[in-house]
Order: C-alpha cells, then sequence, then structure tokens
C-alpha cells in the first residue's frame, strides 16, 4: 500500500477516465502504443488560434477534468482566498518601474491601484508632469485574454509601436499610436512574434512574421500608411528548425537579426538610418559556433563559443569585414566563467558573467583595457544588467535581489563608480529579512557531480527533516534559474516551507558544460542531479521522504514526469505546469509549431535511430508503468503554440489508468490562455494560489 498521507488529505472521489482507442505505429522495429492520441484534435491548427474550435468530445473530456479537479480541491477555496489576499498584499499596487532616459524624455511602466496590466509612460527628462501613453487596463478590458508584448517609442518620440495577443496563441498584433492625438493609425500588423525596431526615420518599422506553422520565419520591413500586403521581405529563413529573432545594437545604429537553433547562430545587419538598408551578413553559419553581436565605432564586438571557448569569449571584428578570419581575442576564453552578455556604450565595455552559479557584472574600460567588477557577499543572488536607451552615457543600471532580499535597482557610474540606490521592492504587508535564512548547498549526483541547490526558509525552522519543501527544477536549453526574491514563496515559507531550486544539468549555472551535459543523450543527467538534491536536502535534515513537493514548467514539466516515474515515492506531491510530457510523439511530429526547432535540444527520432532510442526510455507519458505515483496536479493551456494541451491531458489519462496506488492525478487545463497561463497580474495570483494549496494538502498542512 502506497504511504497513507498521499491519500489522506484527498476527498475519494472518482476520477474522470479517457476513453481508449486503440493506436499503434512501429518505428525502428519498436512498437509504439499511444491509446489516447484521438485527444489530439484533427484540426489542431485551428484549435491553437482559436479554442473555440475544439471539436466538442475533446471539450466535454477537458471540462469534466477541470470539475473533477475543482471538486477534489474544492475544500481550499478558504485557503486559496486567503493565499491570494496575502500574495497581493505584498504587492505595490500603484507601482512603477524607474524612469529610463531618452532624449528629452525618460520612460518608465506603471501599474495602477487594482489594474491587471501595465500602463506604457513617459515624462520630460528633467522632470515634470507624467503622460500615459498606452493603458494596459483599457485595452485588456473585457477581454478573456490580453497579453501586451511591446511598446517601442519611434526614434523621434511622436509615435508608439505596440503589440498584444488577445488569445493566448502567442500571435501578436503590432499597432501604432500618434502620441500626440492618442489615437492608433490605421496600420495594422498581424501575425507577427511581436518584436518591432524603428527606422531612424520614425516612418518604417521591422518586424518578425509567424509562418503557418506558427514559427518566426521572416522579417519583413513595414511603412507607415501601406497595407501589410506590400511590406518588404528582408530576410526568410527556408531551414525548419531555425528561430529569427530582432533587437537593435545599443549604439542604435543597426537592427540585428539573429537566426539560430540552440546550438548555432548567425547575424545579419541592416542600417537603421537607411529605411531601403539591405542586410549584411556578419559571418556565416558554421555548425556548433554560437555569436551574438554589438557595435562599438569602426568595430563590431562579438559574443562566441568559437575556437573552443566553451564558457564564451568577447571578439573584436572590423565593421568593414567582420568574417570569422577578422575575428581577434578581445576577452579571452577563461574555462568556469561564463560571458553571458555584453552591452558596448561609447567609453565602456560592460559584461554580465557567472561563475560558481552566482553572476557578476564587469566593466571594462574601451580605450585602455582596464577592468573593474561588481558583486555581492550573499551565498546566492540574482543580478541583471539594462542596457538603458542611450549610448553617450557613463551610467548604467542594475538590478540586484537574493531570496532574502527583495529587488534593489542602482544607477552606476562606469567612471566613478559610485553607486546610487533608485528603487527598493516595497512589501506594503511587511517584510523583514532578519526572519529569514538563504543558503547555497550542493547534492552530489550518481557520477559524482556537484549539484547547486538554493535555498530559503525561517530562521527559526528546526532542520530535523520533519519541514515540508518545495523543490523547483528546470534543466533545458540552457536556461538557468536565479537565486532572486519572490514574494509569492513568503506564503508558504511562513507556513513552515522550505523552498529550493535544484540548479541541474541542462541549465548553464555552472557554464556551457554544465548545459551539455544536460541535452540529448545525456538528457537523464536533468532528471538524475534533481533527484539527487532532493536527497541532499533530506540528508542535510531541511526537509524529509514524503515531505517533499516538486514543481517544473514547460521542460521543467518534462522533468516532473520524469522524475514522477523513477523516484515518485520521494515525493508527496509534484505540480507540472504546461508539461512537455509527450516527449516522444511531439519529436515525431514535424508539423508541430516547435518541433523542428526543438531537434537539436532532444533529437530527431524520426531520421535517427540513436535518437529515438534515447528518448524512447525516459519520454515521461511513455514509461508511465504500474507503480504507485504521488499526488500529481498537472496545468495546461487551451492555446499553447509550445506545449500543447493534449500533452498534460494524454499523460493524466495514461497515469490514471496505469497507476497501482497513489494519487490522485488531477488536470486543469485553461480554457482562455496559452504558454504563460493568465495575463493579468492579479489573475496569475489565483493560478499560483492554486499550487501552493496543493502543495499544502499534498503535505498535510492545509
Amino acid at each position: 500500500m502506497a504511504d497513507a498521507s498521499w491519500t489522506a488529505p484527498f476527498p475519494d472521489l472518482a476520477p474522470p477516465l479517457a476513453e481508449r482507442w486503440p493506436h499503434r505505429f512501429e518505428l525502428f522495429g519498436q512498437e509504439i502504443q499511444d491509446d489516447y492520441a484521438w485527444l489530439k484534435a484533427e484540426n489542431w491548427r485551428e484549435v491553437l488560434k482559436d479554442g473555440s474550435a475544439l471539436p466538442l468530445a475533446i471539450r466535454e473530456h477537458l471540462e469534466r477534468e477541470n470539475a473533477y479537479t475543482d471538486a477534489m480541491l474544492a475544500d481550499l477555496g478558504p485557503l486559496r482566498e486567503r493565499l491570494v489576499r496575502e500574495m497581493r498584499g505584498r504587492i505595490k499596487e500603484d507601482d512603477d518601474t524607474v524612469p529610463q532616459p531618452d532624449g528629452p524624455y525618460a520612460y518608465f511602466t506603471r501599474y495602477r491601484e487594482g489594474g491587471q496590466h501595465p500602463l506604457i509612460c513617459r515624462e520630460p527628462r528633467e522632470g515634470g508632469e507624467a503622460e500615459i501613453l498606452l493603458d494596459g487596463d483599457k485595452e485588456g478590458e473585457d477581454l478573456a485574454y490580453f497579453d501586451l508584448q511591446d511598446a517601442v517609442h519611434s526614434p523621434d518620440h511622436r509615435l508608439l509601436a505596440w503589440s498584444a495577443d488577445v488569445a493566448g496563441s502567442e500571435l501578436y498584433t503590432i499597432r501604432v499610436r500618434d502620441l500626440g492625438t492618442g489615437e492608433d493609425l490605421a496600420d495594422e500588423v498581424r501575425r507577427t512574434s511581436g518584436e518591432v525596431i524603428w527606422c531612424l526615420d520614425s516612418r518604417t518599422f521591422y518586424y518578425v512574421e509567424v509562418d503557418e506553422n506558427h514559427r518566426p520565419a521572416r522579417v519583413r520591413r513595414h511603412r507607415l500608411g501601406r497595407p501589410q500586403s506590400e511590406d518588404e521581405l528582408i530576410y526568410e529563413e527556408t531551414e525548419v528548425g531555425w528561430f529569427i529573432d530582432i533587437d537593435q545594437t545599443t549604439s542604435g545604429a543597426f537592427v540585428v537579426v539573429s537566426i539560430s537553433d540552440h546550438e548555432t547562430s548567425e547575424v545579419w545587419l541592416l542600417d537603421r538610418a537607411d529605411p531601403e538598408a539591405e542586410r549584411r551578413l556578419v559571418a556565416a553559419r558554421t555548425p556548433l559556433v554560437i555569436y551574438d553581436v554589438e557595435h562599438h565605432g569602426l568595430d563590431l564586438i562579438i559574443r562566441t563559443n568559437a575556437d573552443g571557448a566553451e564558457d564564451f569569449k568577447l571578439v573584436v571584428a572590423p565593421l568593414a569585414d567582420p568574417r570569422r578570419e577578422n575575428w581577434r581575442d578581445l576577452v579571452p576564453y577563461r574555462q568556469g566563467v561564463m560571458v553571458l552578455y555584453q552591452v558596448a556604450l561609447a567609453r565602456h565595455l560592460v559584461r554580465l558573467e557567472r561563475q560558481d552559479a552566482n553572476p557578476r557584472i564587469v566593466v571594462r574600460e574601451m580605450w585602455t583595457g582596464a577592468e573593474h567588477a561588481i558583486a555581492f557577499p550573499e551565498e546566492a543572488y540574482s543580478l541583471g544588467l539594462d542596457a538603458g536607451y542611450e549610448f553617450d552615457t557613463d551610467t548604467i543600471r542594475f538590478g540586484y535581489s537574493s531570496m532574502t532580499t527583495p529587488n534593489e535597482t542602482y544607477d552606476y557610474n562606469l567612471r566613478t563608480r559610485e553607486r546610487v540606490l533608485r528603487k527598493r521592492q516595497e512589501i506594503p504587508s511587511g517584510f523583514d529579512s532578519a526572519l529569514y535564512v538563504t543558503r547555497r548547498l550542493f547534492g552530489t549526483a550518481e557520477d559524482g557531480e556537484t549539484v547547486p541547490i538554493s535555498l530559503v526558509h525561517r530562521r527559526d525552522l528546526k532542520l530535523d527533516g520533519t519541514a515540508p519543501c518545495l523543490l523547483y527544477g528546470y534543466g533545458s536549453y540552457g536556461s538557468s534559474v536565479s537565486a532572486s526574491f519572490r514574494t509569492n514563496l513568503l506564503s508558504l515559507v511562513d507556513r513552515g516551507f522550505v523552498y529550493a531550486i535544484a540548479h541541474v544539468r541542462g541549465g548553464t549555472e555552472k557554464g556551457w558544460r554544465w548545459y551539455l551535459d544536460g541535452k540529448r543523450e545525456k538528457k537523464t543527467n536533468t532528471f538524475k542531479d534533481f533527484v539527487a538534491s532532493a536527497e541532499a536536502l533530506v540528508a542535510a535534515g531541511y526537509t524529509g521522504r514524503k515531505r517533499l513537493v516538486a514543481l517544473g514548467g514547460s521542460a521543467g514539466g518534462m522533468l516532473m514526469g520524469a522524475v514522477a516515474n523513477m523516484a515518485g515515492d520521494l515525493f508527496a506531491g509534484i505540480v507540472a505546469e504546461v508539461p512537455f510530457v509527450d516527449v516522444l510523439n511531439t519529436m515525431l511530429d514535424g508539423d508541430l509549431p516547435l518541433t523542428p526547432p526543438e531537434w537539436p535540444e532532444w533529437g530527431n527520432p524520426r531520421q535517427d535511430e540513436a535518437a529515438f532510442r534515447t528518448i524512447l526510455p525516459y519520454s515521461p507519458y511513455d514509461n508511465v508503468r504500474p507503480q504507485p505515483y504521488p499526488a500529481i496536479l498537472a496545468l495546461g493551456g487551451l492555446t499553447d503554440p509550445r506545449v500543447t494541451y493534449w500533452e498534460p491531458a494524454k499523460w493524466v489519462a495514461k497515469l490514471r489508468a496505469t497507476m497501482t496506488d497513489g494519487g490522485p492525478v488531477l488536470l486543469r487545463i485553461n480554457m482562455d490562455a496559452g504558454h504563460g497561463g493568465a495575463a493579468g497580474r492579479f489573475d496569475r495570483l489565483e493560478e499560483v494560489a492554486l499550487i501552493y494549496a496543493f502543495a499544502l494538502k499534498a503535505v498535510g498542512l492545509a
């Protein structure tokens, strides 16, 4: 029998059972059975654009799942309401960001009290009355979903290009607002990724067009007053597995068109001063070589892993001829010190780098090469760099926080090294950092690797192994998880929880090798690292077996599914947000929006038998087995183009039909949202409260 703590907190209600429609196929001599494939709508492309197109049989099944979850967690209603009140009480509702200067104005974002969405604002640079350029609450009024993606003022400060998604499908429409009249122009550019880069004429802008398979595939140039059908094609990527992104150099001179596939990249430049500009290639793509570009005078400053620089280095190349053979080292490669980001200003080069899972900012004088660093003494912390709008400046802005230090925003003088605190995060309901402790400890994986773990808990907590713990993990795409301040977590920590982050392989917390050791044929290292982290927390007395609740989303949701299969008996509960759990079937379907771009990360099991043999043994859906499982909560979004709704729906159905004991297994599909869940800042609190209440219930503390 399963431990009684797995089932006792939950009512004994019969779950909905999905029908099993036998579906089998064979690949590389292996038969694959997928009895819940029918949950993937045949018209899935239409559903991702408009959830109302979902076939009735599937809709009814998902609604039964949502109703069952509501019934199973009905007694948590008062707790969830308290959690929302607590979390909202820590939000300064009428908050704003520190204004960022650009020419005659300083631009900032503000929220009004009770408002769900941001207000885009500006004020005179030297002070004066602020004006609202775009009211997110007004634009999102009466909409079930509204996500403001970008809001970019024109170089002459007379226009604002803004993009929004109203379905959760990540298809953004760009509009242009006349800041003199407050009215939008007739221009409307649909099916974009949401990014906008203006030309210096303030009459032309670039954007990325999304193709029929929901992939960012083309860069186009739009001229105000012309229909979208006349927009010029600047670049089209014909390789289906490549992403396109646009940005601009800090100098403001160039539009940067970046093309990448997770492990190789290519960059083209467009002169912002010329609305007829032809694209210019920086360096042709070379397999496994990644680079990105900043501009300074007659040179480009390039971050790259070329020439064996695994953790990246900075090189300089002549703008007139920036081919690979003309690159020369500026900041040489140092193993274990990962260069994350560089900003080229008129007199300084600023870079963000990370060593031993902690970041630092390094400032370099352009003409002398002299360097100094900005770092902090805490064991684990988060540091972010804001390049701002201006090139000819001696001031940068950075943000700092730790798991016990609220966010602080500083302006830093690169010449005098003076640091000015511009803003400290306010916690209206109160916060005393002395009541909490943040720590960094290490787990040991079965191959001997040490896995960093960041954690926070109340100072008065007894470390006797009885405390519950929420353990978070991600571990894919080289993304690192920062040890930053999160006010919502206090609702768990103040109830006796330890909150911990397992910095597992697949991220870059310990450099690029940490990422390479957690992808493709080495993917199972990610899962083993997470289990090792859980066991380390137990061994150190921070928590105990069956006192842990695991949390992860998207690719981190895949981690949750894998951990449930291989070490479910460690955990009282598992929460998987938009979980990528049907890995094999998704990677076999080249028509899905993100499948071809994901092959470099996971492998292509359609064509490569080795990739097939790698994915099949860990794909969470394919490895559900007859055994006890802990309580599981899976969350998805109906119009999610990244992790489609049928992945968690199929996983939950198979778990219920296969598991021998434990649970319950719960599914909630947001019928009005996509990958990011609810878009409004307070609506999102409802989802967080659901997760936290489930975690409390799983460990018997609800």
